[in-house]
């Protein structure tokens, strides 16, 4: 297990990987399956960073990422957009990871998650995948489920409306007036997970039940 994401303090010389998911193509751009990618869009925007083609066909930015206790510079972050569909995400991420020397321990996927109401931020590590198919694709692809999940919730369907057909619909009007908070609090958590641990990123973002 690594030490950085099980316990408080972070190792600032880490290198983390953070994968947004969604699908590929303008048509995909504003759908529930891709909050992921906004998020991303979100880390990228602060850090003043542009994406580029990677030789595994995914989308990355370099950064550091978040800021650490006493206003240093997070932790070096590679910000990724699988470019395939995706159920089939996997076997780009886990080609970043070995690219970039990232254990599963230092892996943060940013997600949609039905079983969150829409505008709340949950984090977890490992676990199922909840019919998730990129968190299955990537976990077949690791051979592992013990990595971080940034899971943004997105809400149950409406009625008997079918979940795969409800995450493939853009946000509705009303969700888009909360959609921008939502993003920079997903954003906030990623970045609190690399520079805090992620224990205390739980203890910020999870509200009081």
């Amino acid at each position: 297990m690594s030490d950085t994401v099980a316990n408080s303090g972070p190792d600032p010389d880490a290198t983390w990987l953070v994968v947004g998911l969604g699908n590929p193509g303008p048509q995909y751009a504003g759908n529930r399956h891709n909050v992921g990618q906004m998020v991303l869009d979100e880390l990228a925007g602060r850090a003043g960073v542009s994406f580029k083609k990677h030789r595994t066909g995914a989308r990355v930015a370099e950064c550091r990422l978040g800021t650490l206790p006493g206003g240093r510079p997070g932790p070096r972050a590679v910000l990724a957009a699988p470019t395939t569909y995706m159920n089939v995400s996997g076997g780009q991420v886990g080609g970043l990871a070995r690219y970039y020397g990232v254990e599963p321990g230092n892996l943060v996927v940013v997600h949609d998650e039905l079983d969150i109401p829409f505008a709340a931020v949950r984090l977890k590590r490992g676990g199922g995948e909840g019919g998730h198919n990129g968190l299955r694709s990537i976990s077949a692809s690791l051979g592992t489920k013990d990595y971080v999940r940034v899971r943004v919730g997105v809400g149950r369907p409406p009625g008997r409306q079918d979940p795969a057909d409800f995450v493939l619909k853009d946000f509705s009007s009303t969700e888009r007036k909360e959609l921008a908070l939502l993003l920079v609090d997903a954003a906030d958590a990623a970045e609190a997970v690399l520079a805090e641990g992620l224990l205390a990123a739980q203890q910020r973002f999870h509200a009081p039940t």
